[in-house]
């Protein structure tokens, strides 16, 4: 019994720790982002659109006549994990960029959650209007957001002609449930997890069955589809990457595997993000 009381002590303070450097990883992401020294500053307009009885809120920068591309973030996030992308000078010469706040996150729809990845979808095609041109739209996907990208892809595939998923689970086999995530539901544990964090672990409770539902939409995908995925990544199985390549035909897909890379790749990595839209919007 003593033994299991220690035990039980070391995975609870593990899991506070857990919970701090996620936050400080958030934070420090949101900083890197806005001290990149590789970017211009340019003007973003704050914008919204309507969902349901709320709406979803946006930052929008570049020319309504360029190629559109959305940047969706994972859990938790902000339109801000990708502030940086629409200051660099390479994208803004050729896209018209726009990030949202996904619901319930940020500034949208009142900090009600949407649980599954087809609501969530349905959040997003009210930006794919803002394409008035006759151009491509590229949707960007990082972690969570990428099963978003996926099943918008999949659910108004005449909408979207490119796909860029970054350390994205898509593979409802390697979705387990952490024992952190777990705790984290406890009565007595809820009220130490920050609020953000808390919405996280609601989202990612029911993914592995969302995934699931996902497998018979995967033919839809009409989409040039770029993976990125690193071989450190200590939140996302990298055997995502193998799965997207057994779902999608290899004509319109590459997956870029880069060993040493972890998970925070649009904060440490950008140049590479940079590279796949621009490929995807010339391709």
């Amino acid at each position: 019994m003593a033994l299991q009381g220690t035990r039980g002590r070391k995975r609870f303070w593990l899991f506070l720790l857990t919970l701090l450097g996620a936050s400080f990883t958030l934070l420090l992401g949101n900083v890197l982002a806005q001290d990149e020294p590789e970017t211009i500053p340019s003007p973003l307009y704050s914008e919204r659109v309507p969902f349901g009885e709320a709406f979803i809120h946006y930052m929008d920068t570049g020319e309504a006549d360029l190629p559109l591309v959305i940047f969706i973030h994972g859990t938790p996030g902000s339109w801000g994990n990708f502030r940086h992308f629409m200051q660099y000078p390479s994208l803004r010469r050729v896209a018209r960029m726009v990030s949202l706040d996904r619901p319930g996150f940020g500034k949208s729809n009142a900090g009600e959650l949407v649980l599954t990845l087809e609501e969530q979808a349905a959040a997003i095609k009210p930006l794919l209007d803002l394409n008035r041109s006759d151009k491509k739209t590229i949707l960007v996907g990082h972690s969570l957001g990428g099963p978003i990208a996926a099943r918008v892809a999949m659910d108004y595939p005449s909408r979207i002609d490119g796909i860029f998923l970054v350390a994205p689970t898509l593979d409802p086999e390697l979705e387990r449930t952490k024992w952190y995530q777990a705790l984290g539901r406890m009565t007595l544990i809820r009220w130490m997890v920050p609020q953000a964090l808390s919405k996280a672990n609601k989202e990612l409770k029911n993914l592995r069955q969302e995934l699931r539902d996902m497998l018979p939409l995967w033919e839809n995908i009409d989409a040039e589809t770029i993976v990125l995925q690193g071989g450190k990544d200590p939140l996302v199985d990298p055997g995502n990457a193998d799965f997207v390549s057994r779902m999608l035909p290899e004509e319109r897909l590459e997956v870029w595997f880069h060993e040493e890379i972890s998970h925070f790749i649009p904060w440490k990595q950008p140049e590479l993000m940079v590279e796949g839209i621009l490929q995807l919007i010339e391709k």
